[in-house]
């Protein structure tokens, strides 16, 4: 599980990438579930969660840097 500290110290550059890892690691995830079941399927739903957060913040981001740029 990711902190929010640890998303928010993160570069802008980092924070994407990792939002790709991340999805990649998850799409693995499901597939390897749907095909031979995982030992513990809430592995699934904390994925799930960190992807959100990384999103959450990645958007925060974007948002903050668009209201500067109209200021």
């Amino acid at each position: 599980m990711i902190e929010m500290n640890e998303i928010r110290q993160m570069s802008d550059k980092d924070l994407t990438e990792r939002i790709v890892v991340e999805r990649e690691s998850y799409k693995k995830l499901r597939f390897n579930h749907t095909i031979s079941g995982l030992e513990t399927p809430t592995i699934l739903k904390i994925k799930k969660r960190d992807i959100a957060r990384l999103l959450t913040e990645n958007n925060l981001r974007s948002k903050a840097s668009a209201i500067s740029t109209n200021d």
